[in-house]
């Protein structure tokens, strides 16, 4: 079983100039709510970060042009997180729930106990 986490975001180093410069200056009409609780600013949660390393789930991140890439058929509204078994994809957390959920320590328990 591999977890995917699907921000809504584009992938590239201008874009990512944009959504920090975004997060900086309007948090509050962000549109990535996953990026916000897993990134600060300009660098990862650390919180996060332990709790992705030290996790012995696998995990995969895509920026929603990379996710539609590999996964073309595959119509999703973003920020998402999905589980990949047995090539079956299903949701995990979705975007309403993510939209809630309003600190990384939060969204660390509802991944453990959604799994």
């Amino acid at each position: 079983m591999t977890l995917l986490f699907i921000y809504n975001a584009n992938s590239g180093k201008l874009n990512a100039l944009f959504d920090a410069g975004h997060k900086l200056f309007s948090p509050s009409t962000y549109q990535c709510s996953l990026c916000a609780l897993t990134y600060d600013t300009f660098t990862e949660n650390t919180i996060w970060k332990t709790f992705r390393k030290e996790s012995k789930l696998e995990m995969e991140f895509y920026h929603k042009d990379e996710f539609e890439a590999k996964f073309p058929s595959v119509k999703m509204i973003y920020p998402t997180i999905l589980k990949l078994e047995s090539k079956q994809l299903t949701t995990v957390l979705n975007p309403d729930v993510l939209n809630e959920i309003s600190d990384v320590k939060v969204l660390i328990e509802r991944l453990k106990s959604s799994i």
